[in-house]
């Protein structure tokens, strides 16, 4: 079966989750309740026009800092915006049945995942077995950073890594396939102190 044609294309999503962020960052929200019209409507099916891979942190909630509303955005939260199993039957979803043509992994500033990761690494701080397991995902991602560098510079660094190491993988997926026919695969990262994402080149 080939996945459905996106009512926008790859471009169009992104510059609609920019525009969105940029409403979200100067306080112009365009959803401040939901009417039972749009209800029924989504109860019809949902045509999400971007699928995002996102932490659990609850500060960071991507409908809010997209400005999206109910429908818009097919969103997959794990700490530490990792990529696993489960994760990638998620995505894979969202590419052969909803057919988004926008994928966006979004790490943030602060994120606890990737700060105990770097508390792993560098001071061998020890964790629970599933939490151990979580933190696997995230630990190679810090062999591309200088781990001498300042703490704030370190962890900056360490978060885009963990971003950039999602991308790889869900790229060297050979099922996923969220990387071709028009498809775009970006990363971004989000600011705690602004609220603006910072979408990576």
């Amino acid at each position: 079966m080939s996945a459905p044609a996106p009512a926008c294309t790859a471009a169009e999503a992104l510059a609609r989750l920019k525009a969105g962020n940029a409403r979200f960052v100067r306080g112009e929200t365009r959803f401040p309740t939901v009417h039972q019209g749009v209800l029924a409507a989504l109860k019809q099916g949902q045509e999400p026009f971007a699928t995002i891979l996102a932490c659990s942190d609850s500060r960071v909630p991507p409908e809010l800092v997209f400005d999206a509303g109910l429908g818009e955005l097919f969103v997959i939260r794990v700490a530490g915006n990792v990529l696993g199993p489960t994760v990638a039957g998620t995505l894979q979803y969202a590419r052969e049945h909803l057919g988004t043509p926008l994928f966006v992994v979004m790490g943030h500033e602060g994120c606890g995942a990737v700060q105990a990761a770097l508390d792993s690494r560098l001071h061998g701080m020890q964790q629970k077995q599933r939490i151990s397991a979580l933190l696997d995902n995230v630990l190679p991602a810090l062999d591309d950073i200088d781990l001498g560098a300042e703490p704030e510079a370190r962890m900056h660094a360490a978060v885009e890594a963990n971003v950039r190491r999602t991308l790889r993988a869900i790229r060297d997926s050979a099922d996923a396939r969220v990387s071709e026919g028009g498809v775009q695969l970006v990363g971004a990262v989000y600011d705690l102190d602004t609220g603006e994402v910072r979408f990576l080149d």
